[in-house]
């Protein structure tokens, strides 16, 4: 038995919740799992999972254990790392998920910098506005938009996303530009939906000016759960959309997109880089992390400029 692979194996497990999905994120069989787990559990004389056919649940002995692997596997990689070599390159394969407009826009075009800072650091790039399971699916870390409220996470402010509203000409030359945020009530005017993860549903979105405040419901003929099919439906003229300023831009400058409601304000959207509490936050993640902050300083500095 290789006492190193039958520790990863069994905190894939208690991670993951179960053989399969250690298996899967392994890049193994789920009978090798089962196999190392159960001669680990043979070295050691300890009972330290309870499987059914349903779940796999950890012992008392199990959990305990746990915590002293966790943090022996965080030394090993802190013991190798720590290394001149290999603390001026971070190195190792890195599990990260974004934004697909986020991606698209500015983090892909800027990799070229990243890898040829970190060149010994290989990215498997998860690009969605999904719910992701850190944790389960053994993902290093994830950016995304509005509060982390999830405890098992560590989320790092990266920066703040101005938000604006917008239409395309062929919307407004059909349906008439809005006045002002209420007219998007009168069932007149829609807007495209926008499906948040958290909650499945389109969101309102809060409007001020000056001491005046609405919530904008609207109603729409589609919703979507991508950033960028949502801004190619308002693209579409399909309806008014609530962009970042980053996403909407190049096409107000283009002509494709008209902003609306300029003397309106929305508060910034923050932007966080989470990642899982009790995962060891080894080099190359702190090297990846702080990248996207500088990335996003540089694009959307965090800001605490009030509504106007």
């Amino acid at each position: 038995m290789d006492r190193f692979d039958a520790m990863q194996a069994f905190v894939r497990v208690v991670e993951a919740g179960s053989f399969t999905k250690a298996a899967e994120t392994l890049r193994t069989s789920r009978s090798t799992v089962s196999q190392l787990i159960g001669q680990l559990e043979a070295h050691l004389r300890v009972k330290l999972l309870h499987r059914t056919t349903r779940q796999v649940a950890v012992t008392a002995d199990g959990a305990a254990y746990y915590e002293r692997v966790v943090r022996l596997l965080g030394d090993l990689d802190d013991a190798e790392t720590s290394l001149s070599s290999a603390a001026a390159a971070p190195r190792g394969r890195l599990r990260v998920d974004v934004p697909s407009p986020f991606a698209r826009t500015l983090l892909v075009p800027a990799l070229p910098e990243f890898h040829a800072r970190y060149p010994d650091i290989q990215l498997d790039l998860g690009v969605s506005d999904r719910r992701v399971d850190l944790i389960g699916e053994n993902v290093d870390c994830v950016v995304r938009g509005g509060t982390i409220t999830d405890p098992s996470l560590v989320a790092r402010h990266a920066g703040d996303l101005q938000l604006g509203v917008y239409a395309a000409p062929t919307y407004l030359h059909r349906m008439g530009e809005p006045s002002q945020p209420q007219a998007l009530e009168d069932g007149h005017h829609r807007i495209v939906g926008f499906l948040w993860a958290r909650t499945g549903k389109p969101l309102p979105y809060a409007m001020q000016r000056g001491e005046t405040s609405v919530l904008v419901h609207g109603r729409y003929v589609v919703a979507l759960d991508d950033g960028n099919a949502y801004l190619a439906a308002g693209l579409a003229g399909l309806g008014v959309i609530w962009l970042p300023a980053y996403m909407a831009d190049a096409h107000v400058a283009s002509g494709d997109l008209v902003a609306l409601f300029e003397d309106w304000r929305m508060a910034p959207m923050p932007m966080y880089v989470a990642f899982p509490a009790n995962r060891h936050v080894s080099a190359k993640l702190r090297a990846f992390v702080d990248w996207v902050v500088e990335l996003m300083d540089r694009h959307m500095p965090a800001t605490t400029r009030p509504p106007v």
